[in-house]
């Protein structure tokens, strides 16, 4: 994938370990490896437009309940010398991945002014530690060069016929005439003619003067103070969901049984291509000892605040604002709340 996958040249005595520090990467450092396969992976580099798309989307897939897996080396002057991904996707069982998750390592780059050092084969060797220590993954996929062969034979990747590609972009759906009566299409095809919808699940807690609490991001400069909360999982309802992302962001687990304050709806934009369908629940009012015992999960959010609503506004977009008056009016009133302008896009 670049030219710093041959064996490395031996170090001097300033690498005492013998060995670079590797990381694992966070949200934080998700434009970072966008960047890198733009300019030292790609054939031809991704306008701003498309690593703004492309960091939005990898992102929130970078955190623990996400399906990337990232390792990165961190040059001296702070930039990103060298990083490895890998994405987690499902497959059909066969004896090579019974379980049925497969990962794809999908860059593997060095900055061309620390290559030779041995940077690629470190994050990359911990990347596939990682994957091949995760529960059910077994199948691991590469798209390998000619240069960076070697090493992937040394750790046991073994050949396969040449990759062959075919890319079918969207076609515009030809106007049904005036008149002509609907024609009736196979199930899977028309499957794929209805919306597409990522769908949320979040808690609104507050403190016992009825504050509202949200959490600080770290990997979203667009929506920086957030409920707790997250996308929902395949197979999952929007309590479980909730419960879930409760437990993993604050240690804390709602209790039952879920009562809804309000439900979220948003239209696809540039920030993302799908709609959006959320449900708010009441989390209740948590004592200043449960705030305090909060532990946040630090790839996710680094501070827990409470602060009364119109200080909040100051705070967010405006949408993310009157969101949040929405799910307090519901909980004031006891009246569930229907908010149906969270657009992608739209501040």
């Amino acid at each position: 994938m670049n030219r710093d996958m041959a064996p490395a040249a031996p170090v001097g005595p300033q690498k005492a370990a013998g060995h670079p520090a590797v990381r694992a990467a966070t949200p934080a450092d998700a434009e970072g490896i966008v960047r890198m396969r733009s300019e030292h992976v790609l054939s031809e580099p991704l306008s701003e437009d498309w690593i703004r798309r492309c960091t939005t989307e990898l992102a929130p897939r970078l955190t623990s309940a996400g399906d990337a897996r990232a390792f990165v080396i961190d040059a001296p002057d702070g930039s990103m010398a060298s990083c490895a991904l890998g994405l987690i996707h499902p497959v059909l069982p066969a004896p090579a991945c019974p379980r049925g998750l497969a990962a794809r390592v999908q860059i593997v780059a060095t900055h061309p002014d620390l290559r030779r050092r041995g940077y690629a084969r470190a994050v990359f060797s911990r990347l596939l530690d990682h994957l091949s220590s995760m529960e059910h993954v077994t199948l691991f996929e590469l798209h390998a060069g000619v240069e960076a062969t070697p090493l992937y034979r040394e750790l046991g990747f073994e050949g396969s016929p040449a990759l062959m590609r075919m890319t079918r972009l969207e076609e515009p759906t030809p106007a049904s005439k005036p008149g002509s009566a609907s024609a009736w299409m196979p199930l899977e095809q028309y499957a794929e003619t209805v919306p597409k919808a990522t769908c949320f699940a979040c808690v609104y807690f507050t403190d016992e003067d009825d504050r509202p609490l949200q959490l600080h991001s770290v990997y979203s400069p667009t929506h920086p103070w957030q409920l707790v909360g997250g996308t929902m999982d395949p197979g999952e309802r929007p309590w479980e969901t909730a419960v879930r992302e409760c437990q993993e962001e604050t240690g804390l687990t709602p209790g039952g049984p879920p009562r809804l304050l309000a439900t979220v709806y948003g239209l696809p934009g540039a920030e993302w291509p799908y709609s959006t369908i959320g449900c708010v629940f009441d989390g209740g009012r948590l004592t200043a000892a449960q705030i305090r015992d909060i532990t946040l999960n630090p790839q996710e959010h680094d501070e827990v605040r409470v602060l009364p609503l119109d200080e909040w506004k100051a705070l967010m977009p405006p949408r993310d604002g009157a969101r949040l008056s929405a799910v307090d009016k519901a909980r004031r009133t006891g009246e569930a709340a229907y908010f149906g302008t969270w657009d992608w896009g739209n501040a």
